[in-house]
């Protein structure tokens, strides 16, 4: 989807990076830096993601858990990315640029497979463009999938300090032009 130079402006000035004609703007959403009046929304945000892609965990027993995170290891160190549509939040990206990690891609789940997705990952390679780095639990095959597809791969496995679950690191690098 190509948009007009002035939108793409726009949301460069919105993200801190320039804006590739495709997978920054979607019809329906648009990426903004986060704000501190953001975190209920996010807090809330993650509660209905993570519940949503794994219904037999309470994630409602961890949330007070998640908001100390979120304030205390989270916001200070990532910077992150707000996806949202008619005032709307419906996605969220934290990455560190000094240590590659990605901590934390978020999607409203009404909004999965919508370009949402696609949207804040691009935002991510933008604001650490060395490289992304990830944990992802071995049994997300969605989310794996997804990753995949944009780039990453599977660079070694883990086990999840805070849940126990076995993770997989996923990692992307630019290409460098060969000499």
């Amino acid at each position: 989807m190509n948009r007009d130079p002035d939108e793409r402006s726009k949301i460069r000035d919105q993200t801190g990076g320039p804006a590739p004609a495709r997978h920054v703007v979607h019809a329906r959403h648009s990426l903004r830096r986060y704000e501190p009046r953001d975190e209920n929304g996010a807090i809330e945000l993650w509660l209905r993601t993570w519940q949503a892609a794994y219904p037999q965990i309470d994630f409602a027993a961890r949330l007070e858990w998640w908001r100390e995170r979120w304030r205390r290891e989270v916001v200070p160190s990532a910077q992150i990315v707000i996806a949202e549509a008619e005032g709307a939040m419906t996605g969220f990206v934290t990455v560190d640029p000094r240590t590659f990690y990605l901590d934390q891609l978020v999607v409203a789940p009404e909004r999965w497979r919508s370009g949402v997705g696609a949207a804040l990952i691009a935002a991510a390679k933008r604001l650490s463009p060395s490289g992304l780095d990830l944990d992802v639990n071995t049994d997300n095959a969605r989310a794996i999938r997804f990753y995949a597809r944009h780039g990453l791969v599977v660079s070694g496995e883990g086990v999840n300090p805070a849940s126990g679950r076995p993770v997989y690191r996923m990692r992307w690098r630019p290409c460098t032009p060969r000499s």
